[in-house]
């Protein structure tokens, strides 16, 4: 039973990794560490078979590989190629294209939210938060560790974590 309660520390740190996002533009390495190191030790603790396991690490691995291509393109921050692997690593091969579908489309969202955002006079409330007028900079980018992490939380249910816990 404790390690179905270990669930818990995927969407926590997703949740998390969105927050510090939208409020430092960077996501601390110690999110991608918690989520490694938690994946690893959950996955043997729920019974996940070596060759599921492996899949997850290869799909890791390879979304790792395509984020960095990402970061070197200038498209995404390291921090959000680490966490699209780390999300990869919990979501695994079988819910791949649902998970990026959504990060795509959220994200899509989210850039158009922020650049109507940058189109108007913020309020007076928000002139006074210094979060809220970095995204209002044009210069600045967007924080795509939002739209990775809603799309990991509204895929996760679906996956095979969830189907462990309720057998």
């Amino acid at each position: 039973m404790f390690e179905y309660s270990l669930l818990l520390v995927f969407p926590a740190a997703m949740a998390f990794a969105a927050m510090m996002d939208l409020f430092t533009m960077t996501i601390p390495n110690r999110i991608s560490l918690v989520l490694l190191g938690s994946f690893l030790v959950v996955a043997p603790l729920t019974g996940m078979a070596w060759e599921q396991f492996g899949l997850h690490i290869a799909t890791a691995f390879g979304m790792l590989a395509f984020g960095i291509l990402l970061f070197a393109l200038g498209y995404v921050g390291g921090g959000d190629a680490k966490l699209l692997a780390v999300a990869t690593l919990w979501i695994g091969p079988h819910f791949l294209l649902q998970y990026v579908a959504m990060a795509t489309i959220l994200g899509g969202v989210l850039s158009l939210m922020i650049l109507t955002y940058r189109g108007i006079m913020p309020p007076l409330w928000l002139t006074r938060q210094k979060w809220a007028m970095r995204l209002h900079e044009p210069q600045v980018g967007v924080p795509y560790g939002l739209a990775l992490s809603a799309a990991a939380l509204w895929v996760f249910p679906t996956t095979a974590w969830f189907a462990a816990v309720a057998a």
